[in-house]
């Protein structure tokens, strides 16, 4: 028979915690691990009195680093928690009262990076002893709540309106990268605007050029555009980026950065020519010459990249000299163009994606390719980790991006025994691996770079 005095709750709720500031969070219900964990990330140490406390900040909305409530607690003990991938870690632990429903009462938690998790609060059964059972088919038994309740919540964490109008130019405003650059902008009091490439066209005059959109509003009043062009619209989005720009509208990256760092040979030479170190790189037309290319960066294996091509793909490892002449003189003969590129061993499936905006690198990883495969890309299956890159990694990323003027950049590096070397650069990188890797809010750094672009000729308050 069941204690009246307990109540039944739903795999997932709604839950609070007002000493942290804290007025909703959506908790994952889990009687099968012991201990509770909110996410923390930027988490240290101090003293305060005699006192040991812990500072934090939190991220209590799935998908949106922009809002971020700073915390600060005493620290309860220290833990070493096993995670749900097996991996042990010591955390905080700490003491707060939680609400859920009607019901408020105190629980420990440890702080923990739950970034990658679905859930930026875990409830464990230490917190449900006499007091809950979990009935794991519902959900949200002790009351829901709306997005546009969620919204009221956290305004106050919402910037004032600054009057500055930003557009962001892309094909799917579903994507992770896409919908964190719109809640970034939101965050900081800006107007954001989604804009499909596709439903872009323009009026070339020479007296009012324009761009139109969707059966003719005229983007005329837009202050900036952020460009996230994938590279099967390089040609069309580049266009429409140099007419925002004769009309008077500031581009996050310009359609020159984004053409050239597109063009895999001609950022080669560029990068070459102003002494960055590279793979060994051949380039050929005719069939006669693919012997001596090959012989030319090392033999095999080595790696076969079409100059047009992301995310890994149209890229090729032949393992033997044999297998490269085939597929080069393969790709040859359907008149594509390629790069042949050695193959560094030594960095076995590894490289380092450095993430520069306004010539800083704000965040580093280093991804590792799956079994079996020699691509590191996370589209690819690839993983990622958090990373502290030398200073010749930081000087390489930003002297990288500077060379082709990029203002934002994914620059992709290789550890190699002659030293670090530039695979390449992505004017469109992707924020979903690295944010939730590291847990920094990259896109808000994005639209600061817009800020502080756009205050040399204008003041917005």
């Amino acid at each position: 028979m069941i204690d009246s005095k307990i109540l039944v709750i739903g795999c997932e709720e709604w839950c609070s915690f007002k000493t942290l500031n804290i007025p909703a969070i959506k908790a994952r219900i889990d009687s099968g691990a012991k201990t509770s964990s909110i996410q923390a990330v930027n988490i240290k140490r101090f003293k305060k009195g005699r006192e040991d406390w812990v500072s934090f900040e939190i991220n209590p909305i799935k998908d949106n680093l922009s809002i971020s409530i700073q915390c600060q607690s005493p620290i309860l003990s220290t833990r070493t928690v096993k995670s749900s991938t097996g991996v042990s870690e010591k955390r905080y632990v700490i003491k707060a009262p939680i609400t859920i429903g009607d019901f408020t009462y105190e629980i420990e938690l440890t702080l923990a990076n739950r970034d990658g998790m679905d859930f930026k609060m875990l409830l464990g059964r230490e917190a449900m002893i006499n007091r809950y059972l979990v009935n794991p088919s519902k959900q949200y038994l002790m009351g829901e709540i709306s997005e546009n309740e969620i919204e009221s919540m956290y305004s106050y964490l919402i910037h004032a309106k600054s009057g500055l109008k930003i557009g962001l130019l892309a094909s799917d405003k579903n994507l992770y990268s896409n919908k964190r650059l719109m809640e970034a902008g939101r965050a900081r009091g800006h107007e954001m605007h989604f804009y499909n490439i596709q439903q872009c066209y323009m009026s070339l005059d020479t007296n009012t050029p324009e761009v139109r959109y969707r059966g003719g509003k005229v983007l005329d009043d837009l202050d900036a555009i952020i460009p996230r062009i994938r590279p099967s619209m390089t040609f069309y989005g580049c266009a429409l980026l140099r007419q925002f720009i004769a009309t008077g509208t500031y581009c996050l990256n310009s359609d020159t950065s984004i053409s050239e760092s597109r063009d895999k040979l001609f950022s080669t030479q560029l990068f070459s020519a102003n002494n960055i170190h590279i793979p060994i790189t051949g380039f050929a037309k005719s069939p006669l010459d693919t012997k001596d290319m090959i012989s030319m960066v090392g033999g095999a294996p080595l790696v076969i990249k079409l100059l047009q091509s992301a995310q890994g793909k149209g890229v090729v490892l032949a393992e033997t000299d044999k297998a490269a002449e085939s597929v080069i003189n393969a790709f040859k003969s359907l008149q594509a163009n390629i790069l042949v590129q050695e193959f560094v061993k030594e960095a076995a499936g590894k490289d380092l994606r450095c993430f520069v905006v306004n010539g800083k690198v704000v965040a580093a990883i280093e991804r590792t390719a799956s079994k079996g495969e020699f691509r590191s890309n996370i589209h690819m299956g690839g993983s990622a980790k958090k990373v502290k890159i030398t200073a010749e990694e930081r000087r390489l990323a930003i002297k990288a991006s500077r060379i082709l003027n990029l203002a934002v950049a994914g620059v992709d590096i290789i550890r190699s025994n002659k030293g670090p070397l530039l695979l390449e650069v992505n004017s469109s990188p992707g924020l979903e691996g690295i944010e939730t890797t590291t847990g920094k809010d990259i896109a808000n750094e994005m639209i600061i770079a817009i800020e502080k672009k756009l205050k040399y000729s204008k003041e917005y308050k």
